[in-house]
């Protein structure tokens, strides 16, 4: 009973609510001298240590205002990290009936039909419901890059979602989600290794080409996508995967004398202009 305290709190990012130690058996008084040190997140919501406030502990703390609650919408895109956002505020949801209403610096939403799962023991929703939460409040251009995070990132699948789908209701089922879905039906963003890889695979499907191999090892060397029919290699130059000017050159040299044609695009190109893109992959046929 000595060290519940530090128990619980080791399991969340540091924070621990009242009601979690009165569950585990500490009186009232008990609590209150054991928290009295520490620095209160919410009403009953406690963090230990000194640190600077994380955003993980930001969440946690949102869900444990109340036992059954949920992180949700923008705070759980955030945490699956399929949509960034930062506020001043958490999402939360529980279950019941009502509009939202802000409290203590959280949102709190209310939904009779939760569809729930732990991240890293952090209770949210799934990223399927996440994603459906969010899609309406996105443009265009914003939902397809949502889907392509949850797909590459692996968050979720075509199947995992489409099943999602079918059990909710109409609202809760976007046409345009569906629509998009059945676009990426067969593309295997989950072997992407960034968005402007995940992105050049969509265009290109759109263009009704060929569809690529994506990260498979040629002569040794994981190509970005690649065509084996035509011994065709098409890398994408930008972020993180392709900082070493030297490193990219001495792949190509590589691939090159192998037998291998060698196309390279700006990941600026794959955003902003899709016909060339399109004739660079065009190139190798």
């Amino acid at each position: 009973m000595k060290d519940v305290l530090r128990r619980i709190a080791a399991r969340q990012a540091g924070c621990v609510a009242s009601w979690q130690l009165r569950r585990a058996g500490l009186s009232w008084k008990a609590i209150e001298c054991r928290t009295r040190d520490l620095r209160t997140l919410h009403d009953g919501v406690h963090v230990t240590g000194d640190a600077p406030i994380t955003r993980l502990q930001r969440w946690w703390a949102a869900t444990l205002t109340a036992p059954g609650s949920f992180l949700a919408f923008a705070s759980a895109g955030a945490a699956h990290e399929i949509r960034p956002w930062e506020a001043t505020f958490e999402v939360i949801v529980r279950h019941g009936s009502g509009g939202p209403r802000r409290q203590d610096g959280l949102l709190i939403c209310r939904t009779k039909h939760l569809h729930t799962t732990s991240l890293n023991g952090l209770p949210i929703t799934t990223a399927e419901r996440t994603l459906a939460d969010l899609w309406p409040r996105l443009d265009e251009k914003q939902q397809q890059h949502m889907l392509r995070n949850a797909l590459r990132l692996k968050r979720l699948t075509p199947a995992s979602l489409t099943a999602h789908l079918k059990q909710v209701t109409g609202r809760q089922r976007p046409q345009s989600l569906t629509r998009r879905l059945d676009a990426y039906a067969g593309l295997k963003l989950h072997r992407c290794r960034s968005d402007a890889e995940a992105l050049a695979v969509t265009v290109l499907a759109k263009a009704r080409l060929e569809q690529p191999q994506i990260n498979h090892r040629i002569a040794g060397e994981e190509a970005d996508l690649s065509w084996p029919g035509r011994r065709f290699i098409l890398e994408i130059d930008g972020g993180t995967y392709h900082q070493d000017k030297l490193e990219d050159a001495r792949k190509t040299a590589i691939w090159r004398a192998a037998g291998w044609t060698v196309e390279r695009v700006p990941a600026d190109v794959v955003y902003d202009d899709a016909p060339r893109l399109i004739r660079a992959a065009r190139r190798g046929s």
